[in-house]
């Protein structure tokens, strides 16, 4: 069995919030597995469901774009929050933004296009902004969302500027409804995804490898209430629905009035606007998820902040 560290326990501690004591007894019982640890604590209840340390290594920006019934949502990362606060980087980013809609979200592809003013490729131009803004900088993904016919609506969430922040959104409503009704109605979906974070637009797009992970907890719990086997299945489906409502678009609950499902609220929209309105699809960007800093990454830090004071 692997040593359980005490850096291990406080890093199982500062991803599920249960106590130390848990955390060491989840890496003993589970010989150190890291995610298996986490999944430990869930199932005894010591743990909420995918919290995260919140501790990432990239800085930089989200941008968020749209021309007529097409946007693109693109981060591009720099070393340092500093950078995001630079004229040049934001310009970069919002131009490189503007370029995805037509190259799409292929960053190879953006990174060859031409960029504005003659400036050579998007490379070229990323490659000039690190030589003069001294500090690495990349562009790590994109998204294009289109309809035939609708509205592309966007959110930023905590804006550095205009199409610029930590948090950008794009939603796509299909329909023949008045353009400014898919606006306002887009705009507030977009919100609320940027609040509420699923996971998925609809039950059925939920990860298969998630759903069975949440099976395994969900029939571990139920195994330990003494119920019946009947009584079990029925409780394991029961965590299954709760946990798909909680976590895809159309089951959550609008945050903006605490009460109806997304599903309803869309449907509502489409018979007020007197024609059906379809949510093709959503991306949400979240500056730096994904990408946990390590212990070094934080040693670093200190030791860069020591080095300035």
């Amino acid at each position: 069995m692997a040593e359980i560290t005490a850096a291990m326990v406080k890093d199982l501690r500062d991803r599920s919030g249960a106590g130390m004591m848990d955390c060491k007894k989840a890496l003993g019982e589970t010989g150190g597995d890291f995610e298996a640890a986490v999944d430990w604590l869930r199932a005894k209840g010591l743990a909420s469901a995918a919290k995260k340390a919140g501790r990432v290594a990239a800085e930089g920006l989200v941008g968020v774009a749209v021309q007529g019934t097409k946007g693109a949502v693109v981060e591009v990362n720099s070393e340092t929050d500093f950078v995001a606060k630079n004229d040049q980087f934001q310009a970069f980013v919002r131009d490189v933004t503007q370029l995805a809609i037509h190259a799409g979200d292929s960053v190879g592809a953006i990174l060859a296009a031409a960029y504005p003013n003659g400036e050579g490729s998007v490379q070229d131009k990323l490659t000039n902004n690190i030589a003069t803004i001294g500090e690495n900088q990349s562009v790590r993904r994109a998204a294009v969302v289109s309809v035939e016919q609708g509205h592309v609506a966007s959110y930023v969430h905590n804006a550095t500027a205009d199409g610029l922040g930590k948090i950008g959104v794009l939603v796509a409503l299909e329909s023949a409804a008045p353009t400014d009704q898919l606006a306002a109605l887009g705009k507030q979906l977009a919100m609320h995804i940027a609040a509420a974070n699923p996971l998925a637009l609809s039950e059925a797009e939920l990860d298969p490898a998630v759903v069975e992970r949440e099976r395994n907890i969900a029939r571990e719990k139920a195994a330990s209430s003494g119920k019946p086997a009947e009584i079990i299945e029925k409780m394991i489906e029961g965590g299954i629905r709760k946990y798909a409502q909680e976590n895809t678009l159309l089951g959550q609950v609008f945050v903006i009035d605490g009460k109806t499902k997304i599903a309803d609220v869309i449907a509502q929209a489409g018979k007020a606007a007197g024609s059906p309105i379809t949510l093709k699809r959503y991306v949400r960007f979240q500056l730096g998820e994904g990408i946990e800093k390590n212990q070094s990454d934080f040693a670093a830090e200190v030791a860069a902040a020591a080095g300035k004071a």
